[in-house]
């Protein structure tokens, strides 16, 4: 093993072994560029905000790891950058594994299966008597609106059909559901405003 001592990087880590603070942000000083470039140039498909983290992460290590560092085995700056490297596939497996977890919105299974069976937990006993009330006055408003909106504002509201399910029922066009139920809306929103 070398000594250490041969070099101001060998006397802050000296320094900041013995728990020296002011010695450890000298090195971060001394030597925060040159990871980031490296962890930058080692990462091109990566922003700046990662390559920030990556860095900050693996000074943390760093400096709890002080104490394993062997300057007879590699320079300071080597067995940073290795730090900075294992941090960034660390990452990287985290956001990859996490990304898979995820389900996008707009992916056509998504739309009938996950999402509908995110439950919110049980309801209180005040809930439900809002609830009923709210269902109670969308009755209202749908049995006011015209009659052409009348039926596809009750299958979508009140039944929840999907608009695919409501053209197949009543033999219609997609869009035509859509404009319906989109106009149907509007209509209820007037409704409710002219009512507070």
């Amino acid at each position: 093993m070398a000594r250490l001592g041969s070099t101001p990087t060998d006397e802050l880590i000296r320094r900041a072994i013995i728990g020296d603070g002011t010695a450890f942000t000298e090195l971060w000083d001394t030597h925060f560029a040159d990871l980031r470039n490296y962890v930058a140039n080692t990462m091109k498909n990566t922003d700046d905000f990662f390559v920030d983290d990556v860095c900050s992460r693996s000074f943390e290590k760093a400096f709890r790891q002080i104490r394993s560092y062997d300057p007879g085995k590699s320079l300071f700056s080597t067995w940073l950058k290795a730090i900075a490297h294992n941090t960034a596939m660390d990452l990287l497996e985290s956001e990859n594994r996490n990304h898979s977890r995820l389900v996008p919105l707009d992916y056509p299974e998504a739309n009938g299966s996950v999402i509908d069976k995110i439950g919110d937990g049980e309801q209180s006993a005040l809930e439900n008597i809002i609830n009923v009330e709210d269902e109670e006055k969308l009755q209202n408003y749908i049995e006011g609106l015209p009659d052409i909106y009348r039926e596809v504002a009750r299958k979508r509201l009140v039944d929840g059909l999907k608009y695919q399910e409501i053209a197949e029922e009543l033999d219609m066009e997609l869009n035509t559901v859509r404009t319906r139920i989109r106009r149907a809306k509007a209509l209820i929103d007037e409704m409710k405003a002219n009512d507070e």
